[in-house]
């Protein structure tokens, strides 16, 4: 019972601490400050954004480019295709023992490319050969001996039937020649088949084949080859670039156009519209056009990457032939007090530099002197924009 008295006494509440509500207090201005704080900071955030001088700009690059680009109707890419290539292959089976050409080759027509093993072939052409001259030295057994049974048929010396054994005899020596010439010719073509020939003059691309590897025209073996070689006609390169359909109608037969690989874009070359296919892709809803070139070097090569441009009808071609230009728009360029300027971005700020200007064609302006390619300037000027203005861009 003692004990039960001991453990109520000890739950007794302390109004001392009930009534200093001090820590409590505390917290709570802590927080206040905080949230005071961030609302100071906002505010300040708020009002420094709010009378910043600071003009949105938005930039423009400097590219070098080609007058006819401004003039052009239609840009197309694609890539240049050899319209006349050839997957050379052997018409015979067998192991390839010679291949005398690797890419890059130029070749004739006709000039021999590779050969087969041809030891077997060879073998049958000579037992072809040899059956031919033992038929060949029959015939005039046989001949003569028709002859003879002949003439003694006309003077009664021998039967009917004797004649018709000598002529029949004769006859079969004939036929074994004919049969003989045959098989010597199928043997000489079986040895031709083994030699792999250039159909045409061109350039071999690529070596599809090694010394060793069996050949078959269809190759039908997991280890066989078809092609040994894949040659072009470089003087047949075009440029075969996909149209979108709603823009076909722009383009027309020997329409001038501008060619440029993507290898070389500061190069142009002379183009003309050599065939509209006359079907479209369904799937890319797209109409082939190839692009033939008037002149063009041996930096162009077949599986390159080119861009067209198809200029307007009756555009002079000497444009084509001007050297690229470097150019940004009209819009950049500030006039003040006959001196031309334009404004470069720096540290977010606007700097004038000094430009001189040559020709003008559509929205853009050639730039002489001030510039290179690739430096970026802001693009429209206003009166707001002006030397050391702190700018934004977009």
């Amino acid at each position: 019972m003692e004990k039960n008295n001991l453990n109520l006494s000890s739950l007794k509440i302390d109004r001392e601490k009930e009534n200093n509500p001090g820590g409590k207090n505390k917290k709570i201005f802590i927080w206040i400050a905080i949230i005071v704080l961030i609302i100071i900071a906002a505010l300040i955030l708020g009002l420094s954004n709010l009378f910043s001088s600071a003009i949105e700009v938005k930039l423009t690059t400097a590219t070098l480019q080609s007058p006819a680009q401004s003039d052009a109707v239609l840009t197309a890419s694609g890539y240049v295709v050899a319209q006349r290539k050839a997957a050379v292959a052997s018409k015979g089976t067998g192991r390839l023992v010679y291949l005398g050409v690797v890419e890059g080759d130029k070749v004739k027509k006709d000039q021999v490319i590779a050969r087969l093993e041809d030891s077997d072939i060879q073998a049958q052409l000579a037992e072809s050969k040899a059956n031919l001259q033992l038929n060949e030295a029959q015939l005039n057994e046989a001949k003569n001996n028709y002859d003879r049974q002949k003439a003694l048929l006309k003077t009664g010396g021998i039967s009917e039937s004797d004649y018709e054994v000598a002529e029949t005899n004769y006859k079969k020596v004939l036929a074994s020649i004919e049969l003989a010439k045959a098989q010597v010719q199928a043997s000489e073509v079986a040895l031709e088949n083994t030699v792999i020939r250039a159909p045409f003059n061109g350039t071999v691309l690529t070596k599809n084949a090694d010394v060793g590897e069996i050949v078959a025209p269809l190759a039908a073996g997991a280890n066989s080859r078809a092609a040994v070689v894949t040659i072009a006609d470089m003087s047949s390169l075009q440029v075969e670039a996909d149209v979108s359909e709603s823009n076909i109608q722009k383009i027309s037969a020997d329409q001038a156009c501008e060619i440029t690989l993507d290898a070389y874009p500061n190069h142009h070359y002379d183009g003309y519209v050599a065939k509209i296919v006359p079907t479209a892709d369904r799937t890319k809803a797209t109409v082939m056009v190839k692009v033939g070139f008037k002149h063009y070097d041996n930096r162009v090569l077949p599986e390159m990457s080119a861009k067209v441009l198809f200029l307007k009808e009756g555009k002079s071609q000497e444009e084509s032939n001007n050297k690229a230009m470097l150019v940004i728009p009209q819009s950049a360029i500030k006039i003040e007090n006959g001196n031309q300027f334009v404004f470069i971005v720096k540290d977010n700020k606007a700097y004038e530099v000094a430009v001189a200007t040559g020709k003008t064609f559509s929205d853009y302006v050639e730039i002489t002197n001030g510039l290179q390619n690739g430096d970026q300037v802001i693009e429209d000027i206003n009166d707001q924009i002006k030397n050391g203005l702190q700018v934004k861009v977009k």
